[in-house]
């Protein structure tokens, strides 16, 4: 007759039990998180992400939860047993989470069945259709800064094969001071190529600005042309700032600043670039300018003093001020609602329409608490009409209000470089979820 030991089996069931109790109920507290996420994204309505994103097969998803892991952006979650897009907007296409999946579960596509995405044609070099024209980064639908860059030197590298007697005074002029941008701009310095670098904002940084404080903006390491291997697993925005701040000092980068391309025209064996500021006659164009395109203006007197910005950097740079915040969606929301966190700061937030039709539950309810106790003082229904050094004019229900104002964010979103691009002959093509 067998003889079982239970006191012997209790030994190493009763731990097996406890552990498996404890990591089911941490699954189940974390896949109602993400259930809660994904609701509150869908109420909002930002169900469709802005690059490339993966497409997760629930057939193959055995729910490793590698992916979630290796997301920066915290935009997966574990749900029902499988990986879900719960953040769609937070995506920046890196594809992190394809390399972690042990299981092939997830491919990166660009759109999705409901909405498309123009993503310009590019050949293995980065060339458009128009010969002479390439483009780099996020405008091409590759939102990872190592990968932008990577692409950026690249393109230059095939700008310097192109050889066919031209006489410009420039061989490139490249649009946009993101990482690609930058990149392309010190191969060119390695190449010995005649260059502009023009940046339409008053700093470098391009899509890392949008990024939210300390986010990691980079997963793997960078080889940069006359920098070399640059070796950097995990770095935040601001590090990576400093870090592109060194490069420019120490290879002497020259970037013109505050200078916006407004059109781009074809003469013999080239282009001619104008801007805000010239024109310049070049060979060829890296356009590295990213998907968000120019911001939108309000188109008001006084726009152009130092005041007017179009994203919020450092919310501390506001302390003790008087500020206007211009827009109703999550980024005009949560702008004035990090100001209004600062000390001695007065809040005003700006809005065209009678309600927010957008934006996260989340982000109106910590609006509307900090609008009860008087720390934002809400606006609906208002347009700005002025602006002047320290005030600024609101029509505000057709009366004019003229508020006390040291500084301006206007969060209007951006006029998109699609139909540029198919006005220069750039063949746009469109994709719906695939790659």
């Amino acid at each position: 007759m067998l003889n079982i030991n239970t006191h012997g089996l209790e030994i190493y069931v009763i731990p097996l039990v406890i552990v498996l109790f404890l990591y089911f109920r941490n699954r189940g507290r974390k896949e109602a998180a993400s259930r809660e996420e994904l609701n509150e994204v869908m109420a909002a309505g930002l169900t469709e992400p802005s690059s490339l994103h993966p497409l997760i097969d629930t057939t193959k998803c055995l729910c490793a939860g590698s992916c979630v892991t290796a997301c920066p952006e915290d935009a997966i979650g574990i749900i029902k047993g499988k990986a879900v897009l719960i953040q769609p907007t937070l995506c920046i296409g890196h594809g992190a989470c394809q390399v972690a999946c042990p299981h092939q579960a997830i491919s990166l596509v660009f759109g999705t069945e409901k909405r498309g995405m123009d993503i310009p044609k590019v050949s293995k070099n980065f060339e458009t259709n128009v010969p002479g024209i390439f483009i780099a980064g996020e405008l091409g639908g590759m939102g990872l800064i190592r990968k932008s860059a990577i692409q950026g030197s690249q393109a230059v590298e095939s700008i310097t094969k192109l050889k066919d007697g031209h006489s410009h005074p420039l061989d490139v002029v490249i649009v946009g001071a993101g990482p690609a941008g930058l990149a392309g701009t010190l191969s060119a310095i390695e190449n010995k190529l005649r260059y502009v670098t023009i940046e339409q904002e008053t700093s470098l940084g391009g899509a890392i600005f949008q990024y939210p404080r300390n986010k990691v903006a980079m997963t793997a390491p960078l080889r940069l042309p006359i920098i070399g291997l640059v070796k950097m697993t995990e770095i935040s925005k601001e590090a990576l700032l400093e870090f592109w701040h060194k490069v420019i000092h120490k290879t002497k980068i020259n970037i013109n600043y505050n200078e916006r391309m407004e059109s781009i025209s074809k003469i013999e064996k080239g282009f001619l670039v104008k801007t805000t500021k010239g024109s310049y006659q070049t060979r060829a164009i890296l356009l590295s300018i990213g998907r968000r395109g120019t911001p939108r203006k309000l188109d008001v007197p006084g726009e152009n003093l130092p005041k007017v910005v179009y994203r919020l950097i450092d919310p501390e740079q506001y302390r003790n001020m008087h500020v206007l915040v211009v827009g109703g969606g999550d980024s005009a929301l949560e702008a004035a609602i990090a100001i209004a966190e600062e000390s001695g700061t007065t809040v005003t937030l700006s809005y065209r329409s009678e309600a927010f039709g957008r934006g996260k539950q989340k982000n109106r309810d910590r609006l509307n608490a900090l609008t009860a106790k008087g720390r934002i003082k809400l606006m609906l229904k208002s347009k700005v009409r002025k602006v002047e050094k320290d005030t600024v004019t609101l029509d505000f229900g057709g009366k004019e209000v003229i508020l006390q104002n040291d500084g301006i964010i206007v969060c209007a979103g951006g006029i998109l470089p699609t139909p540029f691009l198919k006005e220069i002959g750039v063949m746009v093509e469109t994709k719906f979820g695939t790659k």
